[in-house]
């Protein structure tokens, strides 16, 4: 367990902050100086992290006592983690700490400057004199009247580690037990698009026979045609979906293949967006992408008939990515030719690799080291002069991953930042092709939606 030691000169305060961190009274306080003469320690929490907080005996050398005190004192710090020096902020600066506080500096470890005792403002202009010493870590702070232990707070919880109880450990592991059981050896993929798209040459291809009627007719298929080929040790069922049409446009049968094919997507785990590369795309293509995103499918997109298309691949990865599709951003896109195969092998094993992101378990340790990393660069925003804090991060779900993170004021959290959050996750772990699922909650929550 990480430490954090008090030190500084005597009658600085160091004992009056160590009671009020650990929210009790353990330590003797009083007017003498060098009251607190060996070391006391206290279990304490700062925002859900637990660390061993140390109350040293005074910097002070004026008889054989207090040079043992300040001996004892100096070996304590080499083997804590975190140092807080502590000076007396109705005094100036002197040349006597600054030697004291420049000698633990030079053991390089998290180490800042508490200037104690700042109670109104005319303490508050005279603080500034303690920059001299060089350091950018210093906080005014009055223990008496409880200002300034936030900002110091939120500064120790970027080197505090994440520890969690025996009851946070047993909730956290309930929770990665409750993840649905899914077959990894079957993927369900549902090959969506308008009509004529090249929807059911892809699946005549993809399973290497004429398995759906073919024709230069729009809306030829109807009913939804299924087809499951092994490949990679894996089942792979394919559903050849009905083209959908604008409304104006459905007729008959085709009514029902809409409706058919918004099952066939609660069914779907990866879904195929076929477009037509040589006639270009449209606000159809565009709805029928929310219907996949509605859904919280994996999904690639298949720019079919490119061999005919006089386009730009990376133009027209731009316009997808950027233009048409910014909530598929995620999604991987493929360029085939059905009719001539062309690319078809490709497709298959991006399928593989979409499914194994689409189920995977993300380890509670790397996701809390991610989440600790990424506040720290980039610390959440305080919500009406509160701190908020990211408690802790556990997948509660998959297929898609789904992640909760457990927080003090879980309202506070701005859909910006999660965007942060949700950014970080994909530059560090497997998510291309799946929507990724972040919701706020406090302890103890277990409504997720």
């Amino acid at each position: 367990m990480q430490s954090i030691i008090l030190i500084g000169k005597p009658n600085v305060g160091k004992s009056s902050l160590f009671n009020r961190m650990a929210q009790k009274r353990i330590a003797i306080t009083s007017e003498i100086s060098g009251t607190t003469r060996d070391t006391n320690q206290t279990l304490i929490e700062i925002y859900s992290k637990k660390a061993l907080l140390i109350d040293s005996g005074g910097l002070d050398e004026k008889d054989e006592l207090f040079k043992n005190v300040k001996k004892n004192t100096l070996k304590v710090a080499k083997n804590s983690d975190i140092i807080l020096y502590l000076v007396d902020g109705k005094l100036a600066p002197d040349d006597e700490d600054r030697k004291f506080f420049h000698s633990l500096k030079k053991l390089s470890k998290p180490i800042a400057l508490i200037v104690n005792k700042i109670d109104n403002k005319k303490d508050e202009e005279r603080a500034w004199e303690f920059a001299n010493f060089g350091v950018k870590e210093i906080f005014n702070l009055s223990v008496t009247h409880n200002i300034g232990l936030d900002e110091l707070y939120d500064w120790l919880d970027c080197f505090l580690k994440q520890s969690f109880s025996k009851d946070e450990e047993q909730s956290l592991e309930e929770e990665q037990n409750s993840l649905q059981n899914i077959d990894e050896h079957h993927i369900k993929v549902g090959i969506v698009g308008r009509v004529n798209v090249g929807k059911s040459s892809l699946l005549n291809a993809l399973v290497k026979q004429e398995r759906a009627v073919v024709s230069a007719i729009a809306g030829t298929t109807i009913d939804p045609v299924n087809e499951s080929i092994n490949y990679q040790n894996k089942t792979i069922e394919f559903i050849d979906t009905a083209g959908i049409r604008k409304r104006g446009k459905i007729q008959g049968l085709e009514y029902f293949a809409l409706n058919r094919t918004e099952k066939i997507l609660q069914k779907a785990q990866i879904a195929l967006l076929v477009l037509d590369a040589d006639e270009g795309f449209n606000e159809l293509d565009e709805r029928i992408a929310g219907l996949i995103a509605k859904h919280h499918l994996a999904v690639m997109i298949v720019l079919n008939k490119w061999d005919k298309a006089q386009r730009d691949f990376d133009a027209t990865l731009k316009e997808l990515k950027l233009d048409r599709f910014k909530f598929l951003a995620h999604a991987p896109i493929i360029s085939v030719s059905a009719l001539s195969g062309k690319r078809i092998s490709v497709l298959l094993d991006k399928i593989l690799e979409l499914f194994e992101n689409f189920i995977q378990k993300i380890p509670t340790a790397k996701l809390n080291a991610l989440i600790e990393e990424a506040t720290k660069t980039h610390p959440l925003p305080h919500d009406r002069g509160k701190v908020v804090k990211i408690y802790y991060a556990v997948q509660y779900d998959l297929a898609p991953p789904k992640i909760a993170l457990v927080m003090n004021r879980p309202k506070a959290l701005h859909f910006s930042y999660k965007r942060y959050l949700q950014n970080k996750m994909r530059e560090n772990f497997k998510l291309e092709g799946v929507p990724l699922i972040l919701v706020s909650r406090k302890k103890g929550q277990r409504d997720e939606e």
